[in-house]
Order: structure tokens, then C-alpha cells, then sequence
């Protein structure tokens, strides 16, 4: 009787076989899931500092706009050679309601800044004026904050949030000197601190130029 050796079938491993892939697939999964882990943080990182770019836009876009309209006139006072004189219309942790001019509710955040200007009606015979109102307030949310801007205007009120993952730390008003006197002030900066878990923190400066004279 004669023996015949059978021939490999190409569709099966062997057992050696078998474990030189497993261990090749070791060797090149841990560096590969490292590149991917990297790749997501990175991935974070960016999503976090372009949520935190946008923020800073808004809010600069907000501010900026929000200090050159701000000024309310004391038609009281005697008119002196250079016009009508302000009263003060900038307010530094404001009540809702400080000055009495109204803006939000009794449950409505101290303000950081409340900017006060004034608006036209020119719809009747004898034109009136009343005073608008701009303020910013932060809301907490953990261990940071949310920065409002809540604009009150002729009955119509909004309140969006301009800014996220606020330090209340590091909130600031800058003047240039006094915010809240008759000689309402010709510049206006706000700063903040924002940061993220996934990214460093990011100082954003608020700037804005009043047009009134």
C-alpha cells in the first residue's frame, strides 16, 4: 500500500500562521489607535477654539455697536454753548430696574454693565424720545458662566447669550476713568476669560467707541 501525501488547501491557515497575523496585527493596531486617539483631541481642540472664536465675533459685533449709540441728553439743564448736556448713561452693577429706566425682571442677573441711549419717535406732530436699554449679565452654568446681552426697546425685549464658558472671574469694565457721570465716557472696553476642557484659556476684549458728541 502505498501512502500519497494530500495537497495544502489554499483556503485554510495554519496554526503558525494564524499567530504571526495576530501578533502583526498587534504591533500595527497600538500605534494606529494612538494616531486616532490624537486625531480625535485634535479634532476637539479645533471644535472648541472655533466655538470659542465665534463667541468673541458676537459679542465684539454686540458691544461695539451697543457703545456708539450710548448717551441719554438732559433736556432739564441749561443748554450751553455746545449743545445739550448728558446724563450719566452708563450703569456698573445695575439692578433691572437702576435709574429707573427698566430692563428685564426682578429675577433679571446685577447687570455688569448697563448702556442707556436714546431713541426717536418721530411718528407724531411733537416728536418724543425714550431711553433704550443694554445690559450684560452673566448666568452660571457650573463652574463658569454665560455672558447675556438683554436689549429692552420700545416694549420689545431680547435677551440672547453672546458668549459661553465664561470665567465670572474675570469679568471687567474699563472707562478710561469714571463709567457712570454726567461726562459719559468716549471709550468703553469689556473683557472676560473664556476656556474650555478641551481648549486653553482665551482672553476676549470687548471694545467700543461712542459716536455721540
Amino acid at each position: 500500500m502505498h501512502l500519497t501525501r494530500r495537497d495544502r488547501d489554499d483556503a485554510g491557515f495554519t496554526l503558525v500562521e494564524l499567530l504571526m497575523a495576530i501578533v502583526i496585527l498587534g504591533v500595527i493596531s497600538v500605534p494606529l489607535a494612538g494616531l486616532i486617539i490624537a486625531g480625535l483631541r485634535q479634532s476637539a481642540s479645533a471644535s472648541a477654539r472655533l466655538q470659542l472664536s465665534h463667541d468673541s465675533q458676537i459679542s465684539a459685533t454686540y458691544f461695539g455697536q451697543d457703545v456708539s449709540t450710548v448717551g441719554i441728553r438732559d433736556y432739564a439743564a441749561a443748554h450751553g454753548l455746545t449743545g445739550v448736556a448728558f446724563k450719566p448713561s452708563i450703569q456698573l452693577d445695575a439692578a433691572f430696574d437702576a435709574g429707573g429706566h427698566v430692563c428685564g425682571t426682578a429675577a433679571t442677573p446685577t447687570a455688569k454693565i448697563r448702556l442707556l441711549s436714546e431713541r426717536w419717535d418721530n411718528s407724531a406732530a411733537a416728536p418724543a424720545s425714550s431711553v433704550d436699554v443694554v445690559a450684560y449679565y452673566l448666568v452660571p452654568v457650573g463652574p463658569v458662566s454665560e455672558l447675556h446681552r438683554i436689549k429692552c426697546s420700545g416694549g420689545t425685549v431680547a435677551d440672547v447669550i453672546v458668549a459661553h464658558y465664561v470665567d465670572p472671574a474675570t469679568l471687567a469694565v474699563d472707562c478710561g476713568g469714571a463709567c457712570d457721570t454726567a461726562a459719559v465716557p468716549q471709550r468703553v472696553t469689556m473683557s472676560f476669560t473664556v476656556a474650555t476642557a478641551n481648549a486653553d484659556p482665551y482672553v476676549i476684549s470687548l471694545n467700543g467707541q461712542r459716536r455721540q458728541t
